[in-house]
């Protein structure tokens, strides 16, 4: 698979796998892009639609650190955005909540995005309170949905391990989530994975559609109370590429909250360490990587 990369600024482009191209090459060549933005907001073109997927868009600094979390003394977000917000939703033509925990979905992105813009949530309580915050298009992802001749298929996963979800408090903070497939005629399957660890329900994800682009939130968020992570971290990424081989995997959701505990450098070295590099693009905030 072709693998480019863009600077969301620049106008010019570097191929990772071909070499360098110019800008107007690679817009010609490309189909699907996936723009790293901050946190787990991703924009992914796919084809001619774009997606923007949990949209987190305060200023660096607005909210204070998670309770009960790694680093909660720091305030959320830890950097700023690597563009106006408003840029962020320009050119968006529908909007993907995988679930509505304040770094997926916050109350900027809420008074920023038009309150008619074509929204997806994962279940009818989540869909409820986008509505009760004035938007009113909003779908409910339950299997599958078309949009622009894109099928959307929610996959599931889990916010944490069996032991955490034993606890009725607990269960309750870290709620449901999903992950979602893309698929459209000549496209690439994409899975965007979710905030989940690694469970059945990746696997059986990944062996299913055999997706070629694979979105990973691999941060290692931890709670304070637990010594296992809520989301993937290092070894999942590793994971990925021995599950699907021909997939490329983009690492994101890093950097940017404060119980996060694996950094885009500390990834970077263990791709390294463990020869996967090929396999794996970790992007800074910002940029685009284009298929």
């Amino acid at each position: 698979m072709l693998i480019k990369t863009l600077a969301s600024s620049l106008a010019l482009a570097t191929a990772l796998i071909a070499g360098s191209a110019s800008a107007d090459s690679i817009s010609q060549e490309t189909t699907q892009q996936v723009q790293q933005i901050r946190n787990a907001t991703v924009k992914i073109t796919y084809g001619d639609t774009t997606f923007l997927i949990d949209p987190m868009l305060a200023k660096q600094g607005a909210y204070p650190g998670f309770d009960g979390t790694y680093r909660s003394e720091l305030r959320n977000p830890l950097v700023g955005l690597p563009m106006p917000a408003e840029d962020v939703i320009d050119d968006t033509d529908a909007v993907i909540v995988t679930h509505t925990h304040l770094d997926h979905w916050d109350a900027a992105a809420q008074a920023l995005l038009p309150k008619d813009i074509p929204l997806f949530a994962q279940h009818q309580a989540d869909a409820a309170m986008i509505r009760e915050q004035g938007f009113t298009n909003v779908r409910i992802l339950s299997d599958k949905a078309e949009f622009d001749g894109v099928t959307l298929s929610r996959t599931g996963g889990q916010h944490g391990t069996d032991e955490m979800y034993a606890s009725p408090e607990v269960a309750a903070a870290l709620g449901d989530v999903m992950g979602v497939v893309f698929q459209a005629p000549g496209q690439e399957t994409l899975y965007l994975v979710g905030d989940t660890i690694w469970r059945d329900e990746v696997d059986q994800a990944l062996d299913e559609y055999d997706p070629k682009i694979v979105v990973l939130n691999a941060g290692q968020a931890m709670r304070s109370d637990y010594d296992d992570p809520i989301i993937m971290g290092k070894e999942d990424v590793l994971r990925a590429t021995q599950t699907a081989p021909e997939a490329t995997v983009v690492a994101t959701h890093m950097d940017a909250i404060n119980h996060m505990s694996l950094t885009r450098e500390e990834l970077r070295e263990y791709v390294q360490a463990v020869g996967i590099e090929d396999h794996v693009v970790i992007p800074a905030d910002g940029e685009v990587i284009s298929f």
